[in-house]
């Protein structure tokens, strides 16, 4: 006999095995409650995006940094552990003080209850899902703790033998609660799973993504020769969409169907206009080829790419709105309810193509990436421009509004600083001695780079061949040449924008305005 041999601390471990099936409850009956009612108030999601707005600017930026595209995932793991040991702790508590532990779960489903309702598009009934699954979750923890605590007294009582049969008190009030539990939680993982992949299944647009034809762009890109180094190691002129960074506040991806997809224009206009995704497409496609920064990307980072993209100038949107003489700024919103700060005069300059995107690369835009309609906008680092899954523009000023990340230390405009990367050779990775290349890729959005410059250790600046350009919207390649020398060496690049403009040799971090500096690597040459 376990409990008997282990005394009270052994019925502590098993209230807390208790409370995590309880949790499991909560979630599963959330879960199959919300595929019913209101699919976007799923509490783990829900208090997931809750988190992803509150944390600190600077804890965003060691996700970030950590994990890279994978934050979103470690943020769930993080928060299903925290789940864990939230519900294990209101099952001892259940156990030792009832009704503490069903007020545990009452205050975590009001808490989830907070985060779903104040989502940007929630339904009237999104409050429904998590306080069944706290009433689910408070019933199950009660009947579970009862069955714990009569098998915590049956053991107690004296034995009229050494040893209980199957059939003594103990014995039947231990199998009562085992079967409770099993029943409980396998029920639990069967309903939570299974209501969770219905719901994914059921709006994915991925079928419907497949099956849509965009109309043939009215003017393509051309591509000229020599914009593309043949050099092993140096990044590709165009990022794969599967390799495209990704950098957003959407815990989820949002999952929108053209056909009820709609774009608001509002605000200081002279009238407001809808359209709709097929009213868009009817004004016309062109191709563009831009390149895309963060304003996360370190010096040397990887969270810039470079595409084909398909759609319309935002300028001629807008001009069907009429976007009134004080206005100086573009709050666009997302479905998810994220907002960007876009200075007007970079939506209405014709010398710059800032685009509504509904194509990426030769296909629709993957769904991760903003999927039917996302902005595209050059010279402007993504958070002020770039909103995926836009559904409204409001015409605003900067004075009388801000964004989501303005109030949270970033700058509510932010031109973006032209920088360089080193590709190859890899940093910690062994090169042989002899003649091999320098390359990478240099960008300056709107501007376009003149010059790349390399120096080897505390040598003389040497001037790299570069790619020739698409336009001075995307990056360009460069390379040079270098007798490398066995030892360790030191490899700097910087670069000169056609204004005549030198890159910031000062190193920033990221926040307000985006990181500045000159890249420097250490290559091990043997």
């Amino acid at each position: 006999m376990v409990a008997r041999r282990g005394g009270r601390s052994a019925f502590v471990v098993f209230a807390a095995v208790a409370g995590v099936i309880s949790g499991l409850v909560f979630l599963a009956a959330a879960e199959l409650v919300a595929l019913l009612v209101a699919r976007e108030a799923s509490p783990v999601l829900a208090v997931g995006s809750f988190v992803i707005d509150v944390i600190p600017q600077p804890l965003k930026e060691l996700a970030i940094s950590t994990f890279g595209e994978y934050d979103k995932i470690a943020l769930l793991v993080g928060l299903g552990l925290a789940v864990v040991i939230a519900s294990a702790v209101a099952g001892v508590l259940q156990f030792l003080r009832p009704p503490l532990g069903v007020i545990a779960l009452a205050v975590a489903g009001a808490l989830s209850v907070a985060a779903i309702v104040t989502r940007a598009g929630a339904t009237p009934l999104a409050f429904v899902p998590p306080v069944i699954g706290a009433l689910a979750g408070s019933v199950a923890l009660s009947l579970l703790c009862r069955r714990l605590r009569a098998w915590q007294r049956s053991v107690a009582t004296p034995a009229v033998a050494a040893e209980p049969s199957d059939d003594s008190a103990p014995a039947i009030d231990r199998r009562r609660f085992f079967v409770l539990a099993g029943i409980a939680g396998v029920s639990a993982v069967v309903v939570g799973v299974t209501a969770r992949a219905v719901t994914v299944a059921t709006s994915s647009v991925e079928a419907i993504r497949q099956r849509l034809r965009l109309p043939a762009p009215r003017s393509s890109v051309t591509i000229p020769d020599g914009a593309e180094l043949d050099v092993p190691g140096i990044t590709p002129l165009f990022t794969p969409n599967a390799d495209f960074y990704r950098v957003d506040t959407a815990l989820t991806v949002p999952t929108v169907d053209p056909a009820a997809w709609r774009l608001v224009i509002d605000g200081m206009v002279d009238q407001r206009i809808e359209l709709t995704f097929d009213e868009l497409l009817a004004m016309g496609l062109d191709e563009y080829a831009i390149t895309l920064t963060c304003v996360s990307n370190v010096v040397g980072g990887d969270l810039v790419g470079n595409a084909m993209w398909l759609g319309v100038p935002i300028r001629d949107v807008l001009r069907l709105a009429g976007p009134q003489a004080d206005a100086d700024m573009v709050l666009s919103r997302s479905v998810d309810g994220y907002t960007a700060s876009t200075p007007l005069s970079a939506l209405t300059d014709d010398g710059l193509d800032a685009i509504l995107a509904v194509g990426m690369n030769g296909e629709p835009l993957p769904p991760e990436h903003g999927f039917p309609v996302r902005m595209v906008v050059p010279g402007l680092y993504g958070y002020v421009s770039a909103t995926k899954w836009v559904t409204e523009l409001t015409v605003t000023t900067f004075e009388r509004d801000e964004a989501y990340w303005t109030p949270r230390g970033y700058s509510a405009q932010a031109p973006i600083k032209f920088s360089s990367r080193i590709d190859t050779p890899k940093i910690g990775k062994t090169v042989s001695a002899g003649r091999i290349p320098i390359a990478g890729v240099a960008w300056a959005q709107s501007v376009g780079i003149e010059a790349v410059e390399v120096r080897i250790d505390d040598g003389e600046w040497q001037r790299a061949t570069l790619s020739t350009p698409i336009n001075t919207d995307t990056w360009v390649q460069w390379v040079m040449e270098w007798d490398a020398a066995p030892g360790t060496h030191y490899v700097s690049v910087r670069a000169i924008n056609k204004s005549g403009e030198l890159q910031l040799e000062e190193p920033a971090p990221i926040a307000p305005n985006g990181s500045s500096g000159w890249q420097r690597s250490l290559i091990a040459v043997s």
